[in-house]
């Protein structure tokens, strides 16, 4: 399935909503043929109390998940500006120390902008990537530590870079965090199974007008397509063609680039 993040979304929709949608069609016309619709309306008063009942709880686990999804994905764009924004802070407040110490940090921290805008943020797309796998980041507090306080004559504009590396630390643990924070596969399961029961109860219900129930069956099939495949692609923020943006590190790092002497 990961192949569909990397389609563009409304490709990606279609293509879902097209198989679903012809695999649910399927399944009414071989219930209409074996069951007529004069059949099917015995059942009608209390199958339409079931399907409300049904349909209101389905609906309901449905709009809570694509809530947490639509706030792990807006967390991940939050905390990867935010850490873009750390560093573009402690590259200019780095101007104020004295060299050699000057070049070192802010050359490490554009290799660490570099190492995460063309390494790590692939590797997380793919599932691969730890707290300690940026080597950029360790060498990047080394450098800080070594700094000799006194050398820098502003003291309070070195504290501030000192909570500024720890600030962008703290951003890049929650990047992660919302990047691995995959929906539990129980939940997957619901959501697939409750489709499934929502699609196949309208087979139940005789409508005397068949095109009319073919068309009811589809449009409530697309919809539940299309919302599940909305979940599945906010549930991986840093994978396919609707990623989170990665404009604000490309420009932190062009900024570095152009000023490399501060």
């Amino acid at each position: 399935m990961r192949f569909l993040l990397n389609l563009p979304p409304a490709i990606s929709f279609l293509v879902v909503s097209a198989v679903t949608t012809a695999v649910a069609l399927a399944g009414l016309r071989y219930v209409r043929k074996k069951y007529p619709a004069e059949v099917l309306k015995e059942n009608h008063e209390v199958a339409a109390i079931i399907f409300n009942a049904f349909g209101l709880l389905y609906g309901v686990v449905v709009a809570f998940v694509v809530f947490v999804t639509w706030s792990g994905y807006d967390d991940a764009t939050k905390n990867l500006q935010m850490e873009a924004n750390e560093a573009d802070d402690i590259f200019h407040i780095t101007q104020a120390f004295p060299d050699p110490a000057r070049k070192m940090i802010q050359q490490t921290l554009m290799d660490y902008a570099v190492s995460v805008y063309n390494d790590e943020l692939k590797r997380m797309s793919q599932g691969d990537i730890s707290l300690h796998s940026n080597r950029a980041m360790a060498k990047l507090i080394t450098e800080f530590y070594q700094v000799d306080e006194k050398s820098v004559p502003n003291r309070e504009l070195y504290g501030e870079s000192l909570r500024g590396i720890n600030k962008l630390a703290e951003y890049r643990r929650l990047r992660i965090f919302a990047g691995n924070n995959t929906i539990p596969s129980v939940i997957w399961v619901v959501l697939l199974v409750g489709g499934l029961i929502t699609v196949s109860y309208t087979y139940f219900l005789g409508v005397k007008n068949i095109r009319a129930q073919y068309l009811m069956t589809a449009a409530l099939t697309v919809t539940i397509t299309l919302i599940l495949v909305l979940i599945y692609i906010l549930d991986h923020p840093f994978t396919g063609a609707s990623s989170v943006s990665l404009k604000p590190l490309k420009e932190i790092i062009e900024i570095m680039q152009k000023h490399p002497e501060g």
